[in-house]
């Protein structure tokens, strides 16, 4: 079957949430929301989540999930913005809580709850989500995160981080917890999809020669054409190509707000006494 799906791209971080919905019962998800940042400011706001649940309201739909396919290191997620509007449960892959190890110490975090706290529910390789009249398949696809996570729903699959579009390449796999090899062998498991697959990519940063922002592909085109990943590229090949290519790499821009917020699934810190909101900025020293 064949969902209908939306994409709405936030330019600041180059990022695209996606509106999922069954064209049948009007049931829907939201993939990878965006809560909009300001670093130099430091301002926050929920216009870009606001205009998805705009769309939600003016076509009828009912809100069934928010889908984060991990935790992201280059936005702040509006997954709580939309759950504290709507109710809405938040999903995440259950390794989640190896990221929450990982960077809860750095933000000296104390207040995760349980395993995975703050998010509704953990899914794994193999679960499936009612989706109206289509299911929401849970794929296991680590490397970039331990916590990475494809959703195949009908003839679409949102791969988060995984693969970007075919002349840009694939994820970057040198934050904590992730892997090339790993993350080769989950992107051949996407490649074993039908060719004619659907694959939203999470973001588009466009590559040299190309001035159009894309979203959407195909696994047929992922195998003949993606740079990095294509046909005949190994595994040795791969992981030797990213090791080098990681090295060079800057961290993203909004990793240390977005990982803080991210491993709570969007809930900010509670308020000072004053009532404002602080987020942390970990200082490391230059040898």
């Amino acid at each position: 079957m064949t969902p209908k799906v939306q994409a709405f791209f936030d330019p600041a971080t180059s990022t695209a949430t996606y509106l999922v919905s069954d064209p049948t019962s009007q049931a829907c998800a939201i993939i990878d929301p965006v809560l909009d940042f300001e670093p130099k400011g430091a301002r926050l706001s929920t216009a870009s989540a606001d205009a998805v649940l705009a769309a939600v309201a003016e076509q009828g739909l009912t809100l069934t999930y928010v889908l984060e396919t991990h935790a992201h290191a280059d936005h702040l997620t509006a997954a709580h913005h939309i759950r504290h509007l709507t109710g809405t449960p938040v999903v995440i892959g259950a390794e989640i809580t190896q990221v929450q190890k990982a960077f809860g110490p750095l933000f000296e975090v104390e207040d995760l709850k349980a395993a995975g706290g703050d998010f509704d529910r953990l899914v794994r390789e193999g679960d499936v989500l009612p989706l109206g009249d289509l299911s929401i398949e849970v794929m296991h696809t680590p490397g970039h995160t331990p916590a990475c996570v494809t959703y195949r729903i009908g003839d679409a699959a949102f791969v988060g981080d995984t693969l970007f579009m075919p002349d840009y390449g694939t994820a970057r796999a040198d934050f904590p917890g992730g892997d090339a090899a790993t993350l080769y062998r989950s992107i051949q498991k996407i490649l074993a999809l039908p060719p004619q697959t659907r694959v939203f990519v999470g973001h588009d940063y466009l590559p040299a020669g190309r001035g159009e922002i894309r979203w959407e592909t195909t696994v047929a085109e992922e195998k003949a054409h993606n740079v990095h990943v294509h046909e005949g590229v190994d595994e040795a090949a791969f992981v030797a190509m990213r090791h080098a290519r990681d090295a060079t790499l800057d961290p993203p821009t909004l990793i240390l707000p977005a990982l803080q917020v991210n491993i709570h699934a969007g809930a900010l810190p509670a308020p000072s006494a004053a009532g404002r909101v602080f987020l942390r900025l970990p200082v490391t020293m230059a040898e």
